[in-house]
């Protein structure tokens, strides 16, 4: 690797956003990136998460504004949705790029 690939990799690297470095974060904004929006319930199932566990990660996410949740009674069932922001759709695909720029550095 010559110097100017490794600045072009440590590059790639420093536009990571830490936020979907994990990867029920990135997952859930990928799955939210290809509809309008989905249930907490199918979230769970389709990432195989404990509730609590994405209940966290599913907040971290409205704290930054990548995603907003719409709560409401559905048959007097509590139902919960989750959208993506336009924010989390740019930080998705800031990130997706990041991704693709360092696979491409690393592997050519």
């Amino acid at each position: 690797m010559t110097q100017d690939s490794l600045h072009q990799t440590a590059g790639e690297l420093a536009r990571l956003d830490t936020l979907l470095e994990h990867r029920t974060r990135l997952g859930a904004c990928v799955l939210l990136s290809t509809v309008d929006a989905i249930s907490f319930s199918r979230l769970l199932d389709l990432l195989q998460e404990t509730n609590g566990n994405l209940g966290a990660h599913l907040h971290k996410l409205e704290e930054a504004g990548y995603i907003v949740a719409d709560k409401r009674f559905v048959a007097g069932k509590p139902l919960t949705t989750y959208a993506l922001k336009s924010v989390g759709r740019k930080a998705l695909k800031a990130h997706l790029d990041a991704l693709k720029g360092l696979i491409q550095s690393s592997f050519g």
